[in-house]
């Protein structure tokens, strides 16, 4: 940042917009009136500003959904409220691609060029939009993964001011998005969010969703709803935690570590007196994902449920859910969930536990969950090495649990059901029921819920089967971190262990196919570009290895003659290596997955 952007002011309303996220400032430390002690030297209030570093992210939000962007003077006023130096203010707002640190218009639409919408005209629709509204970086902006893949094209509004707006637009097309940035209008008819398609054999965790209404606990209640907390809270936590563990319920985000042992591991450190956490990690940002953004806008009442009884089983009296930015509906449905929740006793005063939605700001890399800790502690979502690991330092250097939306909504049926009964579904080392992601050329694109051990052809088939040309070239499964599988693999089993020993991975069940119109070079290339783009650079391995794979993967595709495939694979290869044995996170372990397993099946850059 220039020198002489430190000594800029905010405008007033950026200011009230600050305010009205971070409270009026207390003291002269944070831009109040200065408390001066009786001997005229000592002021006041300073540690207090300091220990509020955790809110840095809602005071950014605030400020960029007033102006549009966050000013200099808008940085420097969020920096004086936490007592936070401005360079480190302006490196964690820079951090975060939802976020402009330049001037920009108003109203901007978000239009997905992901690999989903890719395969349903979103290439056509941003050249439309560049002829109509010229090229991205004003207007209109091309955007990583909405989360909006069974509606793909998808694109997001935002609109700063008084009275911000966002809405979610799939499907979208260019006429109604160029109306949009011209008027701000949104065109009647736009289709609302999702609800799983009918005729699905067996629901658990959506057996509410389009039966109960979203924003009523009464509704909620009537359907069974908090009867699993009331049990919980009869049986006590050891007797929860044995359940939990008896289910063999395993982790939903794919690493697949089992969640009663984490419970377990904080339950049994709660006499050491320090305290606990709960973690929610909602930012689902994995492409070709969207099973829990339909949850939170369908059945929000029932992960707030379920995050209490977590709460109350692991002894934490705080728990943070924390939602990627690019989900205004969901975000807007939880807010509710938990204000009802709070007026009817059943979170904050009178109980041991509440709940506090923290909005992330578009970092694929906060879903790794010990960046998500640095996200919420107003810090650059950069991963941590890890051992410590989360249950013995996790956020704010203490004990913590995170689960993600889909292994909470587990735990209520644990609860009323018992976990032998849980753990006679699916098979013995995939217990339960998993929700599956089906989007691309699929004929009903949706959320879609099965046993574990079903295989891969009948969750296509329980979708409707191909759709577009209706010959199937290619399975993505798990999503940019997975891999692809050939049609004749399409008898997998879908269980951690099945994918397995098949050489593909479950990940975060993405299954996104791809008929024979598709060019994969243009999908393996938009994969390569997503992993350079989310890596947060911070170790050497990820940084370079996903620069040189991008240039690696272009290479290849410009078809030059004095370009060995052969060799060019080898070196893939070397690079894939290097990302695995020595990046942080999960992200440089996984970069070249999807990539590698396309060029072993199949000899696209011949």
């Amino acid at each position: 940042m220039d020198l002489h952007l430190s000594a800029a002011l905010p405008t007033e309303q950026e200011r009230l917009a600050v305010d009205a996220a971070l409270g009026i400032p207390s003291s002269g430390w944070t831009g109040g009136v200065r408390d001066i002690a009786v001997d005229g030297r000592t002021a006041a209030s300073g540690h207090a500003a300091r220990a509020e570093r955790h809110l840095l992210l809602p005071a950014l939000h605030a400020a960029h959904a007033r102006a549009g962007w966050i000013s200099p003077g808008a940085l420097n006023y969020v920096s004086q409220r936490l007592d936070v130096p401005p360079a480190e203010t302006y490196s964690v707002a820079s951090f975060y691609g939802m976020f402009s640190m330049e001037p920009r218009p108003a109203r901007v639409i978000h239009v997905c060029d992901d690999i989903a919408c890719l395969t349903r005209g979103a290439g056509a629709i941003c050249e439309q939009l560049e002829n109509k509204l010229g090229p991205p970086g004003s207007a209109w902006l091309r955007s990583p993964c909405l989360g909006l893949c069974e509606r793909a094209p998808a694109a997001l509004f935002t609109e700063a001011g008084e009275h911000p707006r966002e809405e979610a637009l799939a499907p979208a097309t260019a006429d109604a998005l160029c109306q949009i940035a011209n008027s701000g209008v949104i065109p009647p008819g736009s289709p609302g969010n999702s609800v799983p398609q009918a005729g699905q054999p067996q629901l658990r965790l959506l057996q509410r969703i389009g039966k109960v209404n979203p924003q009523s606990l009464a509704d909620y209640r009537a359907h069974g709803g908090y009867e699993a907390l009331r049990k919980a809270v009869d049986m006590g936590p050891a007797a929860v935690i044995r359940e939990v563990i008896a289910s063999k319920l395993v982790g939903r985000g794919g690493a697949a570590f089992p969640a009663g042992k984490k419970w377990e591991t904080l339950h049994n450190s709660r006499s050491n007196g320090r305290p606990h956490y709960l973690v929610c990690n909602a930012d689902e940002s994995e492409p070709g994902t969207f099973k829990d953004r339909v949850v939170m806008e369908n059945d929000p009442f029932a992960l707030i449920e379920a995050m209490t009884i977590a709460g109350f089983a692991i002894g934490a009296q705080r728990g943070f859910l924390y939602i990627r930015g690019e989900y205004p509906l969901a975000t807007e449905r939880l807010l509710h969930a938990i204000g009802e929740a709070r007026a009817h006793g059943l979170l904050g005063a009178g109980t041991h536990f509440d709940i506090e939605l923290r909005r992330g700001a578009g970092a694929y890399i906060c879903g790794e969950e010990t960046a998500l800790f640095n996200s919420i502690e107003g810090y650059r979502g950069e991963p941590r090495n890890k051992p410590p690991y989360p249950t013995e330092a996790g956020l704010f250097g203490e004990p913590t649990v995170v689960n993600n939306v889909e292994t909470l909504i587990n735990v209520p049926g644990i609860v009323l059901e018992g976990g032998a009964a849980y753990a006679a579904i699916g098979t013995e080392r995939s217990t339960g029921t998993k929700l599956f992601c089906l989007s691309g050329h699929i004929a009903r694109p949706g959320v879609y819920e099965a046993a574990f051990g079903a295989t891969l052809r009948e969750v296509i088939d329980l979708a409707g089967g191909v759709s577009g040309s209706g010959r199937l070239q290619a399975v993505l499964l798990g999503g940019a971190a997975g891999g692809f599988v050939t049609p004749a693999e399409l008898d997998i089993p879908l269980t951690f262990e099945g994918t397995r020993a098949a050489g593909a991975s479950l990940g975060s069940a993405v299954v996104m196919l791809f008929d024979d119109t598709i060019d994969l070079r243009k999908i393996l290339l938009r994969i390569a570009a997503f992993f350079r783009d989310e890596s947060c650079g911070q170790c050497v391995p990820c940084r370079v290895g996903t620069v040189r794979q991008e240039e690696l993967m272009h290479r290849l595709a410009g078809n030059h003659p004095l370009v060995s495939v052969t060799q060019e694979a080898a070196v893939l290869r070397d690079i894939s290596q290097v990302m695995r044995d020595a990046s942080i996170c999960g992200l440089g372990h996984t970069a070249s997955s999807a990539i590698e397993s396309a060029l072993k099946r199949w000899s696209i850059f011949q």
